[in-house]
């Protein structure tokens, strides 16, 4: 029950990431008309998509899971205050409440890791670990 558990959180935590990811890709032209519009160079669209599918591909298979959550835990809570910052619009704010909640759970993976089975902990059995920061 617990692998399941381990490989149930990490997908469900990762899919937000993935499907974001690959919705910027289909959407380029427009995800970087947004980000000008809200102050953030469009040139930095690439790097946004590398982190999403990135750090959601690393939390799927359990790699580098804490630098990944750790990374994913600051993109998301910048995210929430550069776009989601507008209190005055209960929709932002309940966008903002999410991402912080979003960086609550990381947060657990940066201080439990990714659990088994994952390529961190098999790493363990070698006596190597290297999802530690």
């Amino acid at each position: 029950m617990d692998k399941l558990l381990s490989i149930a959180t990490r997908v469900l935590m990762a899919q937000i990431f993935l499907v974001s990811g690959f919705g910027k890709i289909t959407a380029y032209s427009g995800t970087q008309a947004y980000m000008a519009k809200m102050g953030v160079p469009g040139f930095l669209l690439p790097l946004v998509i590398l982190t999403e599918l990135g750090g959601g591909l690393a939390l799927v298979f359990g790699f580098k899971t804490r630098w990944a959550a750790f990374l994913l835990a600051g993109f998301t809570l910048l995210s929430a205050l550069v776009f989601h910052s507008k209190f005055s619009d209960q929709m932002q704010m309940i966008h903002f409440m999410k991402n912080l909640a979003i960086v609550g759970g990381l947060l657990l993976f940066v201080k439990y890791g990714a659990g088994q089975p994952s390529v961190d902990e098999s790493g363990v059995r070698s006596g190597t670990h290297p999802g530690r920061i």
